[in-house]
């Protein structure tokens, strides 16, 4: 079974019983804006889903569970938009999300889109999510006239054989560099998410990946958000996570990966579920410290941030797997399964 077969046979186990009528969620938090902390509503729409979900998807992404069989047509749309507005208030910041590409008008039409995007003209910004397959010159300039738009894409990593044998991301390199070109002439901004530690990447490669790709990506965006892998449901890194094959980044790389790319002053990172088994952690004992280093530091971009770093005993196990990674353990644990190493140095208990 190569990769795609066996992300499209974990993805098909999960279960999707939705409305089409009720969106996803939606919520209220902070967001980076021009060296401010910016208030900003969440709206995560319920569609029919990436298409790229119906080919097989990427190795990490579990968004499919959020999805609709469908069909969910333009009044369903509307009527999630509707209620979603009942909860937001004065955020001047709105993200609008659908586990798939705003852009694509099999999930969104294009009416809707810009039906969408005219509700929030007021607002400082407003940020969607595509692919980068959505976007072309003729569509985009139609969007020009949306001041306040950002445009959002997962490159995930600069690195075409990271994308297609780790992520299986279903695009190159250079078709995110044609994208975000044409986005660069339209002078739309571009918000690039990153992926930190994908599957089959020993820490050390993960962090040079991360820095590789924010060095290729700074030329085209405004924003280089840094992800690390949390471990999804129904997803090819939770098969990895649970037969002792994968271990989420630990928090001492994103700070290594923020301290080396901190000169760009537009490197953030807001990791999901930090601190947890699944997310990026490190002993626990120094986690939430340094988490909330990692957020000051992306709201202020202030370097002097980084350097007030508390002293852990887990620094050291860090940097021995940065240095030993490969005699530690085997990439698929004929010699150490590797969630046992952090049950065995304590990090974690079972």
């Amino acid at each position: 079974m190569n990769m795609q077969e066996l992300i499209k046979s974990i993805r098909n186990r999960a279960e999707r019983d939705h409305a089409p009528d009720d969106y996803v969620s939606v919520w209220s938090e902070y967001e980076p804006f021009r060296g401010r902390r910016e208030r900003a509503a969440v709206i995560i729409l319920r569609t029919t889903g990436c298409f790229w979900f119906r080919h097989s998807g990427c190795s990490m992404c579990g968004y499919y569970t959020d999805t609709d069989p469908g069909p969910v047509n333009e009044e369903n749309l509307m009527n999630q938009i509707n209620m979603a507005l009942k909860k937001i208030k004065d955020e001047s910041i709105i993200k609008i999300y659908n586990s798939g590409s705003f852009f694509d008008p099999n999930e969104i039409p294009e009416n809707v889109q810009e039906n969408i995007l005219s509700l929030f003209s007021d607002r400082k910004r407003v940020i969607v999510e595509t692919r980068p397959e959505f976007i072309t010159y003729e569509r985009m300039k139609r969007f020009k006239k949306f001041s306040n738009l950002m445009v959002a894409v997962g490159l995930e990593s600069s690195s075409d054989e990271v994308l297609k044998n780790s992520i299986n991301k279903g695009f190159s390199r250079s078709e995110f560099e044609r994208a975000a070109g044409i986005l660069k002439d339209l002078s739309i901004p571009l918000k690039t998410y990153v992926l930190l530690k994908p599957p089959f990447l020993t820490e050390r490669e993960a962090i040079e990946d991360v820095i590789r790709t924010i060095e290729f990506a700074s030329e085209y965006s405004e924003i280089i958000s840094v992800n690390p892998v949390d471990v999804q449901s129904y997803t090819m890194v939770e098969y990895l996570w649970n037969h002792g094959y994968y271990r989420p980044p630990w928090l001492w790389s994103l700070l290594e990966v923020l301290k080396r790319t901190s000169k760009f002053k537009k490197v953030v990172s807001f990791p999901t579920a930090g601190s947890k088994v699944r997310g990026i952690h490190n002993c626990g004992s120094c986690d939430e410290k340094i988490l909330g280093i990692i957020e000051e530091f992306s709201y202020t971009q202030d370097e002097n941030v980084l350097s007030n770093i508390p002293d852990c005993k887990c620094r050291t196990v860090w940097e021995n797997i940065i240095k030993n990674e490969g005699r530690i353990y085997s990439t698929f644990g004929e010699e150490k399964n590797i969630l046992d190493l952090d049950f065995e140095l304590g990090l974690f208990s079972r």
